[in-house]
């Protein structure tokens, strides 16, 4: 067996590691399609594809966030957003929004603060929270965030992202604005993703990065953000594994 090299030097001077999280750190798909499943059975859209609804709900996300970073809108926190979102989503699986009280429609939106972290995530982070500032660099809101952390126990000494700084990822000052709330300088600061455009975005920004794959956010027939784009400063098999190399 090939033992791996480690890499701490990768990482020279990094002080805080920030952490997408749809995706990176939580499942997104699987447990928004969990909750989603009986609220289409009791609507009347049973034979609908729980997975297709959600998948559906969540490619009105980044239009949704562009309007913010576009300056067309103010600052909308994602929950508002989702909220939205959802109900915008509904009649494309038969069901009228109007029918479907308000109360019913929050709890449901609420599953986005319910999601699962992949298995690697909270031991991983334990790890790593030894040696680096940990938090996440979400478009989530805080609250969002709040519920996820204490649901499923992530150890983050802060929380951090598109509340905090007023913008969404991958605008620029999500990243810049991030740093100087930490009062480092950008290269002091390690972004961890499963996507190759938010590292990339951060790396422009001067951040470091470290990529984590994540081959099933999107179903087992996902084909994006397989491997790397680019040389980012770390790659690693998954949170446990970047401790590892970070011989932590």
């Amino acid at each position: 067996m090939r033992i791996k090299e480690p890499n701490v030097m990768a990482l020279d001077g990094v002080r805080a590691l920030v952490f997408d999280v749809f995706g990176t750190v939580v499942d997104w798909r699987s447990g928004v399609a969990r909750e989603v499943e009986p609220f289409l059975k009791r609507h009347g859209a049973g034979s609908a594809i729980p997975a297709a609804f959600t998948d559906a709900w969540r490619r009105r996300y980044s239009p949704a966030m562009e309007e913010v970073r576009s300056g067309r809108r103010p600052f909308t926190r994602l929950d508002v957003l989702h909220r939205e979102n959802l109900e915008a989503v509904l009649p494309e699986f038969g069901i009228d929004p109007a029918l479907v009280p308000a109360s019913e429609l929050d709890e449901l939106n609420l599953a986005w603060h319910r999601l699962e972290p992949w298995p690697d995530v909270v031991a991983g982070l334990a790890r790593l929270r030894a040696s680096y500032i940990i938090a996440p660099l979400s478009n989530g809101n805080i609250a969002l965030m709040l519920n996820m952390a204490k649901r499923s126990r992530i150890p983050w000494d802060a929380i951090l992202g598109a509340e905090v700084v007023q913008a969404y990822k991958p605008a620029p000052e999500a990243y810049l604005r991030t740093a100087d709330v930490l009062a480092m300088k950008p290269d002091e600061i390690c972004l961890v993703a499963a996507h190759n455009g938010d590292l990339a975005a951060a790396r422009a920004c001067g951040l470091r990065t470290a990529f984590v794959p994540r081959p099933t956010e999107h179903g087992v027939a996902q084909t994006t953000d397989l491997h790397p784009d680019q040389a980012w400063d770390l790659v690693a098999s998954d949170f446990i594994d970047l401790a590892e190399r970070l011989q932590l």
